[in-house]
């Protein structure tokens, strides 16, 4: 009978070529402190640094995974992909919070059985190695700071370099401690320190992108304050088949089948109408939706759809 559909692309409907190029320095930088703290892992047989090498293992296969879907996603999209692949920064950000999750856990198994198993460890290398993580990481942060909150797939990879440095900073506490008053355990202390960044942090990313994926309600956005809102409206008798979502970063989705009185299609009254749930939806919530579809629909139209539902049920 009448559909309308806000069309307009938002900030987030095309990705930053400038973040694709900050990702790449990052994943070099990770990769140079993967290689760096592998060597200082064997040669001091730290847990602290080998857990933390490991960490710096998930930030770079991260960073390569945010790579890719961050270039993919500069492709446009097709008759075949109508949203191109601006999903594909969600599914990286869900591989990274799998990843980090279980890196996290080998960290706390192994450091509850380094409690009771200490391990001699040379301070000196360890402080070494320590700080060399610490600065790349800090190098990487600056690198991806600027663009961290463009979307998911940056906000994993700035906290995955993050949680790093603290790991990193925690290498060099263990070290100084070990030095100066032989307390081995230090490092077992430390490499479960690390582990305790990585776990909830990832947990928190597993869930808001697993919320995407399930078509949550986006944050901000009461399916059932927006039904009120346009029932609100003059002429608008039912307001069903209401869905809000998330397709990416920046690109919320809100559809909906709004019943109108019959004569406002006689009157030409319905393009007007169409045009004040739009508004009410600018006016009244948080999130901006520029992709709206609306359905208006007669209470005839609504009656024989409902039978046809009933008639196929049975």
């Amino acid at each position: 009978m009448g559909a309308g559909h806000d069309h307009s692309h938002g900030a987030g409907d095309r990705p930053d070529r400038g973040l694709r190029n900050r990702l790449a320095l990052a994943f070099a930088i990770t990769v140079g402190i993967v290689a760096a703290q592998a060597i200082g892992a064997v040669i001091t047989g730290s847990l602290a640094l080998l857990t933390d090498t490991a960490h710096a293992l998930a930030d770079s296969t991260g960073l390569l995974v945010a790579l890719i879907a961050a270039t993919m996603m500069l492709r446009p999209p097709s008759s075949g992909r109508t949203w191109g692949f601006a999903r594909i920064e969600v599914l990286a950000a869900l591989g990274q919070s799998v990843l980090l999750i279980v890196v996290g856990g080998y960290a706390a198994v192994e450091g509850v059985r380094r409690l009771f198993e200490p391990a001699e460890i040379p301070a000196g290398e360890l402080l070494v190695f320590g700080i060399i993580g610490l600065t790349a990481n800090i190098v990487a942060m600056l690198v991806l700071s600027a663009g961290r909150g463009a979307n998911l797939n940056m906000r994993a990879a700035f906290l995955e370099v993050v949680n790093d440095a603290l790991g990193s900073l925690g290498v060099i506490v263990a070290a100084i401690v070990i030095s100066t008053t032989g307390f081995t355990r230090a490092d077992t202390i430390a490499g479960l320190f690390i582990a305790a960044l990585i776990v909830p942090r990832a947990v928190r990313l597993l869930r808001e992108t697993t919320s995407v994926l399930m078509e949550f309600t986006p944050k901000g956005v009461d399916v059932d304050a927006v039904r009120a809102h346009v029932l609100e409206l003059e002429h608008v008798q039912e307001v069903h088949d209401l869905h809000a979502s998330m397709i990416g970063t920046g690109l919320p989705v809100i559809s909906a089948h709004v019943v109108i009185d019959d004569g406002c299609f006689e009157s030409g009254h319905a393009p007007r109408i169409l045009e004040e749930i739009r508004q009410c939806l600018r006016e009244h919530f948080p999130v901006s939706f520029d992709h709206a579809t609306i359905q208006l629909e007669t209470a005839g139209l609504r009656e024989r759809t409902c039978d046809s539902m009933e008639h196929q049920a049975h």
